[in-house]
């Protein structure tokens, strides 16, 4: 017996006999597999998945496969490969195989083509046996740049939601963009200031870059975030402060005026596509952030990132500046700053909550087990929690101590973590009951796509949840976590248990950046979004 597919790519497939044929049930047990793990329906197979072909010897009849497969009878052999190579079909359904007498079962979403299969040297194998024939080419899942339409749109079907940077451009439009750089090859500016903020929206989409109403028009990100109850996370970026616009190193009132016009210029837009004030929250490494906030004219949550990151310099000299604030401001503080304030949420680092570094600031330590999870529930008190960045090897145990992810991980083959759990990547959206959740605690690394299949099946989606399944849900959220009364300054009534968005203190796994930080320069060249 042979293994197709290892650990990673997680199909297994030991039917192939070299003595013997092929048993049926073992047909019949990969199609099923197939069928699930490659929907015809699902937008991302094409990332997932290049080629999968079956190439089956005298194997007939071919009855009751499902809509997923094609079968395909095979052209006159050829022994010129090079002839094809330049086809049209390549970029369709299309196969060539050795033999008029074999057949061909193909994966629907998948492109198969047999001849290209020469020129491929990455994630190759080929099986032989009685009766059957199967080679598998496949290429994982390839991350979008960051804060790309294709890594929103990706990430906001996969996760709970989506966080993105906002910066305002030269003429006064909202960019997608994190550095205060634009992150493009240097050859490519047209300017010999560096800094986004020198550019106008047309200048910066022609580089590749999103704006957020061009986020906001897009179809698929618009119904997720209004329909179906995501959250989005939305960092208000200042500008260099060496920037025409930046103020200076010390001007406090421009800072305050450029991230209010931000806040007033983003929320104009959110609100004319209908956005739940609800499903958004802006937050931002800006000292008078409560000051834009109430400057502004928006009824949206907020909250202060910290400790404050200035705005210049290198990550390791930005860390080092905030080292001292970090120290001096235990968790605990944190959450009684952001309670005071009137925030609505608690952006927190990842460092105060795993050592050895949680072990430096001052007062009760917190952390994901022990008696540092129960000070970090004592100290939170279900106010909500978004954490930064998550990890796959904590993602399981910080969602069980009741934080909120911000994941760069939205690999739709990552279905298993390194911490010995199936991960589930919409806790909040695609709500477990205590039986399901028990089903996913207890599945095993060998059983664990079967058992995701079934709850991916059966699972009902929050907003279709009715309020006596909306109720027990939140009932067993707050005794898990010891949810308090949210602040009334937040804006939000406490649970809201209505229309699509779960409640504000549910546990979310958020994607940051979309599907995950990527490298300098985000766009190596012209990104089509």
């Amino acid at each position: 017996m042979e293994k197709i597919l290892d650990v990673e790519c997680q199909i297994t497939f030991d039917a192939v006999d070299p003595f013997g044929p092929v048993a049926s049930l073992h047909f019949d047990w990969l199609i099923e597999v197939i069928s699930h793990r490659f929907p015809s329906n699902n937008d991302d197979v094409a990332h997932s998945v290049e080629i999968e072909s079956l190439v089956v010897d005298d194997f007939s009849p071919f009855t009751d496969w499902s809509s997923h497969f094609l079968v395909v009878k095979g052209e006159e052999p050829t022994y010129d490969w090079r002839q094809y190579q330049d086809e049209p079909h390549h970029d369709s359904i299309g196969v060539h195989i050795w033999g008029a007498s074999l057949f061909v079962l193909c994966i629907m979403t998948a492109r198969v083509c047999e001849p290209c299969l020469s020129k491929r040297s990455k994630n190759v194998q080929e099986v032989k046996g009685n009766g059957l024939h199967l080679t598998i080419v496949r290429d994982m899942w390839e991350q979008a740049p960051e804060n790309t339409l294709e890594s929103l749109r990706h990430a906001i079907g996969f996760h709970d939601g989506i966080e993105f940077d906002l910066r305002l451009t030269a003429d006064g439009e909202v960019i997608i963009h994190h550095d205060a750089d634009v992150s493009v090859p240097k050859s490519m500016l047209t300017s010999s200031k560096p800094w986004v903020e020198h550019y106008t929206l047309d200048e910066l989409e022609s580089f590749g870059f999103c704006s957020f109403r061009s986020l906001l028009e897009d179809a698929t990100v618009r119904e997720q975030w209004r329909d179906h109850g995501k959250m989005g996370c939305v960092e208000l970026k200042r500008p260099h402060p060496k920037s025409d616009v930046g103020g200076g190193y010390f001007g406090f009132s421009s800072h305050k005026k450029h991230i209010t016009t931000l806040i007033n210029t983003a929320d104009a837009l959110l609100n004319e596509f209908e956005i739940p004030n609800q499903n958004t929250v802006y937050y931002a490494f800006h000292k008078g952030m409560k000051s834009s906030i109430e400057a502004a004219s928006t009824q949206r949550p907020w909250a202060e990132l910290l400790p404050y990151i200035p705005p210049f310099g290198t990550r390791q000299s930005k860390r080092l500046r905030a080292l001292p604030h970090f120290l001096t401001h235990s968790f605990s503080r944190l959450v009684n700053h952001h309670r005071t304030s009137g925030a609505s949420m608690i952006p927190a680092a990842i460092e105060y909550f795993v050592p050895p570094i949680n072990k430096l600031p001052l007062g009760k330590k917190v952390g994901l087990s022990g008696k540092s999870a129960l000070n970090l529930q004592a100290a939170q008190g279900g106010f909500p929690v978004y954490v930064w960045p998550t990890k796959p090897d904590i993602e399981h145990r910080l969602q069980a101590a009741g934080l909120t992810g911000l994941t760069d991980h939205a690999d739709p083959n990552l279905t298993w973590l390194p911490s010995g759990h199936a991960r589930w990547t919409r806790p909040a959206t695609l709500p477990l009951d205590e039986e399901q959740r028990t089903t996913l605690e207890n599945a095993t690394k060998e059983n664990h796509l079967d058992i995701l299949k079934e709850l991916n099946a059966n699972v009902v989606p929050w907003m279709e949840c009715d309020a006596s399944s909306r109720a027990s849900l939140m009932a067993m959220w707050s005794k898990r976590w010891q949810w308090q009364d949210l602040p009334s300054s937040i804006g939000l009534p406490d649970g809201h248990a209505e229309g699509s968005s779960p409640p504000w203190q549910a546990v979310r796994l958020i994607g940051h950046r979309g599907s995950g930080k990527t490298q300098r320069p985000v766009l190596q060249n012209h990104h089509s979004m």
